[in-house]
């Protein structure tokens, strides 16, 4: 059954959003036995610590419902900015700099609110933006809220849709417990403190964004937080 969604277009089943058990809305995060059976790993898959000044680049809208058309439009606007900077920066590093990226995972590098598969599809303006970096020896960083006990189906996920990950950081059971936006800036002075420059931090909340500890900021689109 089709419906039409709040931007004029027909909502299709494939483009309906699915709201995921771990979707990011307090600081505490469950996981349903069902969405663990969801998320199975595949048989092939079993083989600076100073903060720097932040710039923010964002895409911003409100809307009642979320259509996939238009949010990978605003998502690609967003990636437009983040791509010119990035070559531009990266042609520039300072002596003996290890550069890296940090990335958000749900509606960020990859496509979690739209459909339901397993692996999920990579987000396609993000991830051509982060093979682009990958390309040019920047390392990606992945920094999510989801909890640590599905951080290897979540690590695969990455791998197979075209990410190098360099690092992935999940919360542990203590993290559970922790606001959101500190338990990510704590992810990053970590990453500062293995010696990388984070030259751009991607996510789409602003808990993935705050507590500075990188150059440039660019905020994809939540809808006033109707995306995870």
């Amino acid at each position: 059954m089709h419906q039409t969604t709040a931007y004029g277009r027909e909502r299709t089943p494939t483009n309906m959003r699915i709201r995921r058990p771990w979707a990011r809305r307090t600081a505490v995060t469950t996981v349903s036995a069902a969405a663990l059976v969801a998320l199975a790993i595949p048989a092939e898959a079993a083989t600076t610590t100073a903060s720097t000044a932040s710039t923010s680049t964002t895409a911003t809208a409100a809307a009642e419902d979320v259509d996939y058309a238009t949010w990978q439009t605003d998502c690609q606007a967003v990636m437009n900015q983040a791509l010119p900077y990035l070559k531009t920066r990266i042609a520039a590093p300072r002596p003996g700099e290890k550069q890296a990226v940090v990335l958000d995972i749900d509606n960020t590098a990859l496509e979690t609110d739209f459909g339901f598969s397993y692996p999920q599809p990579a987000n396609k303006p993000v991830l051509e933006v982060a093979k682009y970096a990958q390309q040019h020896g920047v390392s990606l960083f992945f920094v999510t809220a989801r909890p640590g006990i599905i951080a290897s189906v979540t690590d695969y996920n990455l791998k197979h849709v075209g990410y190098q990950v360099g690092g992935l950081y999940v919360r542990g059971f203590v993290d559970l417990f922790k606001d959101v936006a500190a338990y990510k800036t704590a992810q990053r002075v970590d990453i500062e403190n293995k010696g990388y420059t984070i030259i751009a931090n991607i996510g789409n909340s602003a808990t993935d964004l705050s507590g500075g500890h990188a150059e440039k900021t660019f905020k994809l689109p939540d809808y006033d937080g109707q995306l995870s």
